[in-house]
């Protein structure tokens, strides 16, 4: 349930949007940066975890940092782009996609936490 927490803020963002009267070109456009680089995410995590089922530790992780990077440059380019078409659009989905990464990073980092809680148990 951790791991989709910045999927469900998503969604709940949509009325927020909606009700505050905030451009949903902005919400659109973050909304599929995001749902595209989480696609990304998971393909390349089930792969990396492959690799590393195979003992290529150094090819897992050369994907992982590249696809990281990439999904970032997915997301700043489409903020970059519907902002270039209007600011107010650009503005309202650089926050949302700010508010997203710090959740997912925040999730992520808190899920690997309490996994390694259970393994010293």
């Amino acid at each position: 349930m951790l791991r989709f927490a910045d999927l469900a803020l998503l969604a709940l963002a949509l009325p927020v949007f909606l009700l505050a009267g905030l451009p949903l070109a902005g919400y659109a456009v973050a909304a599929g940066a995001w749902l595209a680089q989480r696609i990304v995410h998971l393909i390349a995590e089930r792969r990396a975890n492959a690799m590393l089922a195979a003992g290529d530790r150094r090819h897992a992780m050369t994907l992982i940092a590249g696809t990281t990077l990439g999904r970032v440059w997915l997301v700043a380019l489409a903020v970059l782009i519907v902002g270039l078409g209007e600011r107010e659009a650009g503005l309202a989905a650089a926050v949302l996609c700010a508010v997203l990464f710090t959740v997912f990073l925040a999730t992520q980092a808190l899920g690997r936490f309490l996994a390694g809680e259970e393994a010293t148990r």
